[in-house]
């Protein structure tokens, strides 16, 4: 069973249709006890970083995230869910992420001829040999819609960029923890592809 974790952030339907497409079950809970229990858990989301935090600690959900991630259960987050998973972000000053992955959340930067929010399809320069990616072509479309973006610290754990306006980590992978500031859900065949490799993921 996959879990999506529910914290009234939107979004979560459509991930839970495109898990049902690819033929995997998943339930949208806020359960403690399901989702310590799921064999693979999806953080989704839209929204304010600080706002999608307080949420959190509402349902009683940080705690159950950082153990979710301890105990090795593969881990999805995605949009907001990849920021959320890192110590802090300019959109909410002096309000604390999971901190489950070391690196921020910066606003993207005003460029000329560039709009942001970013919103639209841009190509992933993919790093060989990773999960996420397996199958999928160096250069492959996403869809994003965001405008703030990842700098990871470590750079070993990047596992896709993108350019706009900036060099913007597009997708992270550490062990379990996988996440991905662009929406599969919505990046069609690339995308159920990226979710099947998460979902076939051992």
């Amino acid at each position: 069973m996959i879990a999506i974790i529910d914290y009234d952030a939107g979004n979560l339907r459509s991930v839970e249709k495109a898990l049902q497409a690819l033929g995997w079950q998943s339930v949208i809970t806020r359960d403690r006890n399901e989702l310590l229990e799921a064999d693979k858990v999806i953080l989704p989301g839209v929204g304010s970083f600080g706002d999608a935090m307080s949420r959190l600690h509402q349902y009683g959900l940080v705690e159950v995230i950082r153990q979710i991630a301890e105990k090795k259960t593969p881990f999805l987050g995605i949009c907001l869910g990849l920021q959320l998973l890192f110590e802090r972000s300019q959109e909410s000053e002096g309000v604390e992420g999971l901190g489950i992955l070391k690196g921020e959340i910066l606003r993207i930067p005003e460029c000329e001829g560039l709009k942001i929010p970013h919103m639209g399809w841009n190509s992933l320069k993919i790093r060989p040999e990773t999960k996420l990616f397996r199958g999928i072509d160096d250069g492959a479309y996403v869809y994003f819609v965001h405008s703030y973006y990842l700098r990871a610290a470590c750079e070993a754990q990047v596992a896709a960029t993108t350019e706009y306006s900036t060099c913007i980590h597009a997708a992270v992978e550490s062990g379990n923890v996988f996440a991905c500031q662009f929406h599969p859900e919505k990046s069609g065949d690339v995308g159920l592809q990226i979710l099947r490799n998460f979902c076939e993921y051992k």
